[in-house]
């Protein structure tokens, strides 16, 4: 391994301590499971746990924020294994809310990459918004780069280069990316072309000067900035390697897989990156409360490990191996003090989900190869066989077919299991409804009422000990999971609502107050499931019956929220139930 010259603690220290100089309040990163943003089933970016803030609600820090934001994303995991392509990845993340705009966000991003991290400048170059039929060419942050000293042919237009959130009525804007040469050996081409991929993005800055109503798209209240930095692909350009699975954020993991297979990591790098960041990807998700399961986040989960497993045995790991790697991984993550706390439930969770799996893993890939003989299409009823039977995922299915150079009828397999095709579906590209859809009016109702609903199950069922362990809430209903160890009865989820109407009936102001954590916490607020709190922090009350931390949106008087009704209570996991319910 070539020898480091900066540790992932200290290129965090350097980024925090720069942002910090600039005015910047650090907010801790949220958990994996997204509370408030409904188009992606994990956090899959620093701005997820902003989406409130970002649309207008004041911040309790003020107007400039800095983070380091753990994220998962599903959308390209049949790109693990390259170079530079991670599931879990942290973000290094700096806002103005309303405060700053392009010209600040630009120079600081080049005075950090250039002075403070000390990267080339004849590395760098840059890609710009080309402009459409609904925003003009961003030529303003072209002038600001020029001005910086990025010369003309290291620029390039593109009309990709805009982000945009999927609800709406939410912010939007064009982005300027910066991208850095990565060959040691290869002199740097006088004109920068985006499509070579020797040019690699490492930051990404999004101006955020829209909002998006329908179809149309119209100048923003509120002008936001939302940077981000892929910590990884910083990294490794810092340290000059080509391959971010070089750096300390996974030498130790690749080390461990190494002495449990007996085989050197040159030679099997694709093999070994996969095992690594899919046992990475679901410690940390075990972590944030997720287990294995055949639905949602825990179906992701599930295939993450299954197809490490799979990638072990064709090193040659035959035995339980998942859980060897844990230690490395909450010693390179020290700063994540959950890893530490919930190591024996991961523990738990990755033997269990190993234990499952290679019960029947060699069965399953005999009959693969049993049924794979002289075809040049496996039906959706033998991929079925597979799933049902030996616990393949269809994906893992599809990517056997796909190394056998044969064809899956997916079409078949989902109409032999249409409840899985939605499944397969969302956790390939990553969405999920979770969270609040939206910030319409019925959403921030039925929002509102979860509060409450909150408050009289722990009441009703005499069990302070009970807290939210998830959340989806959209303009229809509101689904709310929560702990409890069996299924309520007729008559407790009867009291349950009148409990709730009452509430409603009394026309109860919902008060929003700014105070330090430790005093909002000492009052008896409460804390969505896994999250974590900035220093100052909003909390929401209603009346003396419930006291919130929460980012909202909220009505402003229970009187606003009609007539509460349940209607379903079902089983989410072991030990979780689930309510669904409506306003009238």
């Amino acid at each position: 391994m070539v020898k480091k010259v900066i540790t992932r603690q200290e290129l965090i220290k350097k980024y925090l301590e720069f942002f910090k100089k600039q005015g910047h309040k650090e907010i801790p990163s949220s958990s994996l499971v997204p509370a408030n943003d409904p188009t992606v089933l994990f956090t899959t970016a620093g701005m997820h746990p902003l989406v409130p803030f970002l649309l207008g609600q004041p911040h309790p820090l003020g107007k400039r924020l800095v983070d380091i934001q753990k994220c998962i994303r599903t959308g390209d995991i049949d790109e693990v294994g390259d170079s530079f392509h991670h599931t879990f990845f942290e973000m290094m993340g700096n806002w103005s809310l309303g405060d700053y705009f392009k010209k600040e966000a630009i120079a600081w991003s080049y005075e950090f990459a250039t002075k403070i991290l000390g990267l080339k400048k004849e590395k760098l170059a840059v890609t710009i918004f080309a402009g459409n039929s609904n925003s003009p060419k961003d030529t303003e942050s072209e002038k600001l780069w020029l001005e910086l000293g990025i010369p003309k042919e290291k620029i390039s237009f593109l009309e990709s280069n805009w982000w945009e959130h999927p609800s709406n009525n939410t912010p939007c804007g064009p982005c300027t990316e910066m991208f850095y040469w990565k060959p040691n050996n290869l002199k740097v081409p006088k004109k920068f072309n985006p499509e070579d991929n020797n040019w690699v993005e490492i930051w990404n800055d999004v101006l955020m000067g829209f909002t998006k109503i329908g179809s149309k798209y119209i100048p923003a209240k509120q002008k936001n900035i939302d940077n981000g930095r892929g910590l990884e692909r910083v990294l490794a350009v810092l340290n000059g390697f080509e391959d971010n699975y070089l750096t300390d954020v996974w030498h130790p993991i690749i080390k461990e897989i190494e002495n449990l297979s007996g085989k050197k990591y040159n030679g099997n790098e694709k093999t070994m990156r996969i095992i690594a960041d899919h046992i990475k990807a679901s410690v940390m998700i075990i972590a944030d409360g997720i287990t294995p399961s055949n639905t949602e986040r825990g179906y992701v989960l599930r295939r993450l490990i299954r197809r490490a497993i799979r990638y072990a045995s064709l090193l040659g790991i035959k035995e339980n191996f998942t859980h060897k790697l844990i230690e490395p991984i909450i010693e390179i993550y020290s700063d994540y003090k959950e890893l530490k706390k919930n190591k024996n439930n991961i523990i738990a969770e990755l033997d269990k989900e190993e234990n499952k799996f290679r019960a029947t893993l060699e069965q399953g890939l005999r009959e693969f190869d049993k049924i794979k003989k002289d075809k040049k299409e496996l039906s959706g009823k033998e991929a079925f066989l597979l799933y049902q039977s030996y616990g393949f995922p269809i994906e893992m299915t599809e990517e056997l077919a796909k190394e056998n150079k044969i064809k899956l009828n997916q079409k078949e397999f989902y109409e032999e299991n249409k409840k899985h095709q939605e499944l397969s579906r969302t956790s390939s590209s990553g969405q999920f409804k979770s969270g609040l859809a939206d910030n319409s009016e019925a959403t921030t109702r039925l929002h509102t009422a979860a509060h409450l609903l909150n408050q009289a199950l722990r009441e009703i069922l005499e069990d302070k000990t009970i807290a939210q362990k998830g959340s989806n809430i959209n303009p229809e209903r509101l689904r709310f999971d929560f702990n409890f160890p069996r299924k309520l009865t007729e008559e407790e989820l009867r009291k349950v609502e009148d409990w709730i109407n009452n509430k409603i009936k009394q026309k109860i102001s919902v008060v929003r107050e700014e105070m330090p954590l430790k005093k909002a916490l000492e009052s008896g607020a409460h804390g969505e499931f896994g999250a974590k709190y900035p220093e100052i922090v909003s909390v929401y009350s209603i009346s003396n019956i419930s006291r919130e931390i929460c980012t909202g949106p909220h009505v402003k008087n229970t009187s606003e929220l009609g007539k509460f009704k349940i209607t379903k209570e079902e089983s989410s996991s072991a030990g979780v139930r689930r309510i669904k319910a409506v306003l009238n």
